[in-house]
Parts: C-alpha cells; structure tokens; sequence
C-alpha cells in the first residue's frame, strides 16, 4: 500500500491521486480514519473537477502534499455513523464541500463563518489533527465530522449537487453579503466557466439583472439565451465597456487568470463592489484612483456550513442547477487538459460510483 504522508489508518481506501508537479493522476491506494463519536462515513458516489484541484495537483498554490487525492465537490450517502452523531443517519443523501474541520471556538466559527476561522482545514491537502494529511473526493470513501456534512435536499440529483458546495457557494455567498441578492441590483458577472455560471443563475433568481463580461464573444448566445443573463459585454471591446460605464451595483469576478482590474471598476456606481472569488496564479495590479469614488475591491471564500445548507436548499427551490458533464474516472487527466483550455460547460462531475474500481 503507498504511504500516504503522515499518519497511517487502519481503514483502507482507494481513489486517483497526483504524485508529483505533473498533475497526472493515476489509481492510488490509501487510508481513512475510522469512524469516529461525531464522525460519519460517505460513500462518494460524485465529485465535481474545479479548478482549485489543477492548481493543487500541480502545486501552483505553494507545495502540495503527495501523493494528493483532490477533489472538494462530494456527494454520495452515508454509510455509517459515530455513536454521539445527532443530524445523520445511513443512506442520507449528503455532501462535503472545501473544508472537514475548524476550531469551533473562534468568533468566527461563532458567527457561522468556518471559512474564515483560522484553524480550519481543508478537505484535501491540508494536515489534519491527528498528524494525517486530508485527501479528497477523488476516491471510494470519506471520513468527516457531522458538522461538515451537507444535507442534499431530496429532488436535487446528487451529480447536480456536486459542484454547489464549491462553485455555488462561492458566488451565493458574496451575492448575499455584499447585497446584490435585492431585485433590481444590477449585478457583473466575470468570467463564465464553472463559477461564473452559477453566479449568473443565482443572481437571477434572487430577481437581480446580470451583465456577463466576457473576452469571448462567441458566449454571448449562450449567455443570454441559454443561462438568462439579460446582456453581455466583450471586455475587449471599449464601446461595449463604456456603454455599461458606472451602471453595475457590484461585479462578480470569477477569472483565475491574471488580468486588469481598471476597466472593471469603471462599470460600477459609487459604492459599487468589485468582489473578487478567482485565484490568479500572479499579484493582481490595483489603481487607486478609480477608488476616490467609494468604490471597493474585496473578495470572497466559500461560505459557512449554515450558510451552505441555506444554499442548497435555496437552489432545490428554485431549481438551480450546474451545467455538467459528467465523465469516468479514467478520463480526469483528460478533463484537466480540457479544463486548461476552458473546454468543458461548464463543470466535469467524476462518476465515482459507478466508474471507481480498485482494478482501474
């Protein structure tokens, strides 16, 4: 069995993990803990491909930990439960998003906000408290404390659900805090690729109107007719930029490439936020007179788990749901090619369950 760094279990597991900078990923034999008092047990049955899983494997972000099982989309069914777990019980649909654990003590683990506690751990990648070191969704199991685990509404199919606990949480949460989630808010959407979209169809059905802004005018159609957006701007095109000048209540912006700043704030009003939720490899540049006018640059991360469950259940609602392929295990390292390229519409969702075997 390969070593997973740190600590041993005893539970074996199996998933696709990277071994190295190249990001390739092959079948790889592992551990989990056992089931702890709170902790419950999920088969993974899907997980979304987001883009943080590339930047992982091929340690972008600062040194990874390998070999690495990514993967922070996770939905399947419990399959077993600790003795003082109080909200689950097996054959629950659920899911786990972006982190398994957090102080619980901090003020803002007191105000909901795990995200941003900072003792909290990532679902992979990160050294949990037992000296182990987290791995992901990409694999047959996973062990997590019940305050972590997601309930997924019935009527929602757990494949559509997936990529909500990372690429929907990430624009709900900001559209809400920052106050784009009021009818009538004009509302920028940057980017459309996983998040992207998402952000254009929860700002939709909290009754905002959505410009998407764009390099690639070949979107426009699907923008508009296929996603709802009610317009579409080419950000190369200085027109179509000047045309929407001081008009945006905030900007969504979902690009993980490096790229400027200036001609966004010039969309929003006074007051207006441009909310960045990307993760460019390189510093972003930031001029400061654009900012005179009380407008702000912020950001945002995920969400909380109470925030998250509000989320889901906000999206079985109104019937919110990702675009997705789905694909087969063998064909992730595909799936990160295409992914470079922006070739997918709009998340690749890993079929575990019927495509993870140990003879893969």
């Amino acid at each position: 069995m390969a070593a997973t760094p740190g600590l041993e279990h005893s539970r074996k597991a199996f998933g696709w993990a990277a071994r190295d900078k190249s990001g390739v990923l092959s079948p790889f034999d592992f551990t989990r803990r056992e089931t702890g008092d709170k902790d419950v047990a999920i088969k993974v049955l899907f997980c979304g491909i987001c883009h943080t899983d590339l930047h992982n494997i091929k340690s972008e972000w600062g040194q990874s930990f390998y070999p690495l099982v990514p993967g922070h989309e996770i939905a399947g069914e419990v399959i077993e439960v600790g003795s003082k777990v109080e909200k689950l019980k097996v054959g629950d649909r659920v899911g786990v998003g972006c982190m398994v654990l957090s102080c619980r003590s901090c003020k803002s683990c007191d105000e909901n906000l795990e995200n941003y506690c900072p003792k909290m751990i990532l679902t992979y990648g990160a050294k949990y408290v037992d000296g182990s070191i987290t791995q992901g969704g990409y694999s047959d199991l996973v062990v997590v404390d019940e305050h972590f685990v997601i309930t997924i509404p019935d009527g929602l199919p757990l494949e559509a659900a997936a990529p909500l606990l990372c690429a929907g949480i990430t624009v709900y949460s900001p559209l809400i805090y920052f106050g784009l989630d009021k009818p009538g808010t004009h509302v920028g959407v940057v980017g459309l690729g996983g998040v992207g979209h998402m952000a254009v169809k929860f700002a939709k059905a909290f009754g905002a109107k959505v410009t998407v802004i764009s390099t690639s005018p070949s979107k426009r159609k699907e923008a508009i007719e296929h996603l709802g957006a009610d317009s579409f701007v080419v950000s190369r095109e200085e027109d179509q930029m000047q045309a929407v000048k001081g008009t945006l209540d905030g900007i969504i912006d979902t690009v993980s490439a490096v790229h400027p700043l200036l001609p966004l704030l010039d969309l929003l009003k006074s007051h207006g936020k441009l909310v960045i939720v990307g993760v460019p490899d390189k510093p972003l540049e930031l001029p400061v007179f654009p900012l005179l006018a009380r407008k702000g640059v912020t950001g945002s991360s995920i969400g909380g788990i109470k925030e998250t469950q509000e989320m889901m259940d906000f999206a079985v609602k109104h019937d919110i749901t990702p675009d997705i392929e789905i694909i087969p295990i063998d064909y992730v390292n595909k799936a990160m090619e295409r992914l470079v390229k922006a070739d997918v519409k709009y998340r690749f969702v890993i079929d575990i369950g019927n495509t993870l075997k140990p003879s893969s």
